[in-house]
């Protein structure tokens, strides 16, 4: 069995490290679990390895808000201190401290 530890956690809020976005963590899978779809459509000489951590993010840009979803080799810490305005960040979460938000609600 794979033994995969997670190095951001729910709440955290990171960044892309070559694509413009950033985002909060609201779930992880500790190994690919998206479609081939979805792998297929990422070009072959930039796919990421499906044997590490992925993270869901409710993200943002310059011009759009939207769910992503990234493989740990492409995220660092957002260290900026500003909030996520994606407008599902309330939903989900409470106030932001030291770049973190705290969940408010219990997920399954």
């Amino acid at each position: 069995m794979l033994q995969v530890n997670a190095k951001y956690g729910i709440g955290t809020v990171v960044r892309h490290k070559k694509h413009p976005f950033r985002g909060v963590i609201f779930d992880v899978d500790p190994q690919f679990a998206n479609t081939e779809e979805w792998w297929d459509s990422i070009p072959e000489d930039m796919r990421p390895s499906k044997e590490q951590p992925f993270y869901h993010l409710l993200a943002e840009n310059d011009s759009s808000y939207y769910v992503a979803y990234v493989s740990e080799q492409n995220l660092v810490m957002d260290e900026s201190g500003e909030p996520v305005q994606h407008p599902e960040v309330a939903d989900l979460f409470g106030s932001m401290d030291n770049g973190q938000y705290r969940l408010e609600v219990q997920m399954n």
